[in-house]
C-alpha cells in the first residue's frame, strides 16, 4: 500500500488518554476506511516497512495505522517533548519518499459483518460501528469484534488503547454498558490485547 500524494505532506499531533501514545495525523488518507493495523513489536510489522522502521528507535514500543494517521506508543522512561520531533519528521520524510507504508498483497476491511454471523453478531459488530469506532479512533486507537459466546463479548483494543490506564474504565463503563443497553444478550465485555 503506497501513500500517493502530490501535496504538501503536513503533520500535527493528538494526545490521548494514553499518556504514552502520540497520535501523528496527516492531511491524506494512508490507509482505506475501515482498515487498521495494529504492530506490538518489530516482527509483527514484517510487512509494515514505516512500523518496522519506527520500531528501530529504542522508545518505541507499538505502531498503530489507520485512515490517516500513525499512532505510535513510546517507552514510559522517555518524555514525549524529547522524541515528538523525531518521530514526526522520520514519518515525514519516509512519505515524502513514497515509500509504501504496507507490502500486504491485499488490504482488507477489518470488521465487516460476514453472512457466517449469527443476529446477535451482526447487532454488536454495528453498534461497535456505528457508536462505538469513532470515539476509539478519534482516541488514536481501534477496536475490533473478536467473539461472542454465551453473554459474553470479546473485543480486541488495538493502537493508543491497549495498555492506556483508562482502558479498562473505557470497556467497563463505556462499552460494556452501551452494549447491555442495546443487546440484552450481552452480560459482559472483556478486551484482549489490552
Amino acid at each position: 500500500m503506497e501513500a500517493t500524494t502530490k501535496q504538501p505532506i503536513n503533520i500535527y499531533t493528538e494526545s490521548n488518554p494514553n499518556p504514552n501514545s502520540l497520535k501523528f495525523v496527516l492531511n491524506f488518507l494512508l490507509l482505506p476506511e475501515g482498515v487498521s493495523r495494529d504492530f506490538p513489536d518489530k516482527e509483527s510489522a514484517s510487512e509494515a516497512p514505516l512500523a518496522s522502521e519506527l520500531f528501530d528507535f529504542p522508545y518505541v514500543k507499538r505502531v498503530f495505522y489507520m485512515s490517516n494517521f500513525v499512532t505510535v506508543t513510546k517507552a514510559e522512561d522517555v518524555e514525549w517533548a524529547e522524541v515528538k520531533h523525531e518521530v514526526q519528521q522520520y514519518i515525514k520524510s519516509f512519505l515524502e519518499a513514497n515509500k509504501q507504508i504496507l507490502t500486504e498483497k491485499e488490504v482488507e476491511e477489518d470488521h465487516k459483518v460476514s453472512d457466517s454471523d449469527t443476529d446477535i453478531e451482526a447487532k454488536i459488530k454495528g453498534v461497535l460501528d456505528e457508536y462505538i469506532r469513532p470515539a476509539v479512533e478519534m482516541d488514536g486507537g481501534a477496536i475490533t469484534f473478536d467473539s461472542y459466546h454465551e453473554g459474553t463479548v470479546k473485543v480486541l483494543l488495538q493502537g493508543a488503547c491497549s495498555g492506556c490506564p483508562s482502558s479498562t474504565v473505557t470497556l467497563k463503563a463505556g462499552i460494556e454498558n452501551l452494549l447491555k443497553r442495546m443487546i440484552p444478550e450481552v452480560q459482559v465485555v472483556e478486551a484482549e490485547g489490552v
